[in-house]
């Protein structure tokens, strides 16, 4: 199935793993708000935006694979470029300005994107819902318990990566059967590519803020795959 096929409803019983952020609801504008403070902020007399913005990409891969994906581990990677490349030494009240860009991804109210909330309750009805996300537990089971979504979940997975074992893993967990099993997403490195290769179906959602890190060419299905690409989550229910 590609896009090129007609629209057509798939019977009702497929699985879908749907992922979060950027998803379902606002998630890296935010990110990218306080990313361009924190330069601002930085004002580095040497570095360009440009190079400052790599610089710190390079900080959250190391900080991510020491202490995961959330807010404490951005911060600590603001900290930590902060510290690679100012002259002036990181004092208690810089380190406050610091944090109070971080804080302000955590203050942000729920944003759902357009046609969630009427679409999710027509997936629910006709399939088995499975959030399939990453990053802090606690982080994301609170933005999902403020989004109004849960009650349309029969399970919620936040997995620290979403690996092709991850997917693996996951899919024995549920029982899933991988011919009507569809990974949901906007991120070709964790939601399309990984479940691609676990021999999953998958529908590429792409959103126009995808954070940089999960930014990856979009791999081709293997034969009996299918792979959609949609431009809203709206579009969902042409096919399921």
């Amino acid at each position: 199935m590609d896009l090129d096929t007609p629209p057509i409803h798939l019977p009702p019983g497929q699985t879908l793993l749907i992922d979060a952020d950027d998803t379902l609801w606002e998630n890296n504008i935010y990110f990218e708000r306080a990313i361009a403070a924190f330069i601002s902020y930085l004002d580095h007399r040497v570095h360009t935006p440009a190079e400052v913005r790599e610089h710190l990409n390079a900080c959250e891969r190391v900080t991510i694979a020491a202490r995961g994906y959330g807010l404490k581990s951005f911060r600590k990677s603001l900290i930590a470029c902060f510290e690679q490349l100012s002259h002036d030494p990181l004092t208690q009240e810089k380190q406050e300005r610091i944090v109070s860009f971080v804080q302000s991804i955590a203050d942000q109210d729920m944003e759902l994107l357009p046609s969630v909330a009427e679409t999710m309750p027509e997936l629910a009805a006709r399939h088995r819902c499975i959030l399939v996300t990453k990053g802090d537990l606690d982080e994301q089971r609170d933005k999902l318990n403020r989004s109004g979504l849960e009650p349309h979940f029969q399970a919620i997975e936040v997995l620290p990566e979403k690996t092709v074992e991850a997917y693996a893993a996951l899919v024995s967990h549920h029982l899933c059967d991988a011919p009507t099993t569809w990974m949901i997403g906007n991120s070709p490195k964790s939601d399309i590519n990984p479940s691609l290769a676990a021999g999953l179906h998958a529908v590429f959602i792409p959103h126009g803020s995808t954070w940089v890190l999960e930014h990856e060419a979009v791999s081709e299905p293997r034969r009996g795959q299918h792979l959609l690409q949609l431009g809203s989550f709206a579009e969902l229910t042409r096919y399921f």
